[in-house]
């Protein structure tokens, strides 16, 4: 199964959300390729314990891929070969598929010389053993959506004559979607249509980039750190995370959100400024 932030354990798990240990993170990246009838999942894994470390590397602990679609399989992985094959006949992607790397415990294992437990566990740890096949920690969740209509499409033009407005803006469940009140207002007949739009891309993504702040950020500060983040669950804004991991933004806060538009689009306001310089210099 895969688990979730909020799930409990009678001893210290590692994790990214646990307080067990001093210092708390297990984390993983994971790439996919398909390659003629395989499914090939490639895991990247950050392990801050090297108490947990040298278990994987002697042989008492083991990773362990849980990967869940339709169905939830679970794949033993070499410590030195975190990757993993699945014939497609054995795996449907047409919807949601959630990735996570377990550590589970080849042998009892016990924790009287775990240093990097916090002080709650000093007079306890020495009475802590953990039993074979147990649990010893678990990584962030990576999701990938199969069932995505447009996969790599962040917008969605609607034409409706009933507006109130001559524009307005919509954030769908996948896309940013952008309803217009008369064909005009999509500059149809410029040769550059494309660029023209980057003024409405880029307010759509602003309002997009704003939410994405609301829904994630940290309550103190107001910032998202994207590498400390759980992957989101809502479709439109797993698309704003791919494109800002892509682009190795770290993280997203009301103050950088021009920045980050920036970054992930491509030049898009000096596009516009190209297009209507074009423009003039040929009206000239």
């Amino acid at each position: 199964m895969i688990y979730k932030k909020d799930a409990n354990f009678p001893y210290p798990i590692l994790s990214s959300n646990t307080l067990a240990y001093e210092e708390s993170d297990f984390t993983i990246k994971v790439s996919f390729e398909e390659d003629g009838d395989l499914y090939r999942f490639k895991i990247a894994s950050q392990l801050t314990s090297e108490f947990v470390e040298a278990l994987l590397k002697n042989g008492e602990a083991q990773y362990l891929l849980v990967i869940q679609s339709k169905d939830t399989k679970f794949f033993p992985l070499d410590a030195h070969d975190l990757q993993v094959e699945i014939a497609k006949n054995r795996m449907s992607l047409s919807n949601r598929t959630s990735i996570q790397l377990h550590i589970v415990a080849k042998s009892d294992i016990r924790f009287e010389n775990n240093h990097e437990l916090n002080s709650f566990y000093d007079q306890l740890k020495h009475s802590i053993v953990v039993p074979k096949f147990s649990m010893i920690g678990y990584s962030n969740i990576v999701t990938f959506e199969g069932g995505m209509k447009n996969p790599l499409d962040l917008f969605e033009k609607r034409l409706n004559p009933n507006l109130s407005s001559a524009i307005k803006f919509e954030l769908g469940s996948e896309c940013i979607i952008i309803h217009f009140r008369d064909e005009d207002i999509q500059f149809q007949s410029m040769t550059r249509v494309n660029a023209f739009m980057n003024p409405y891309f880029y307010t759509g993504m602003r309002i997009a980039l704003e939410r994405f702040i609301s829904n994630y950020a940290d309550e103190d500060d107001d910032v998202v750190e994207l590498s400390q983040m759980t992957q989101p669950e809502d479709l439109l804004d797993f698309k704003l995370y791919n494109l800002m991991t892509s682009k190795a933004v770290e993280e997203l806060h009301v103050d950088n959100i021009d920045e980050v538009i920036g970054r992930i689009s491509h030049q898009i306001i000096e596009k516009y400024v190209k297009a209507v310089k074009e423009l003039v210099a040929h009206e000239d």
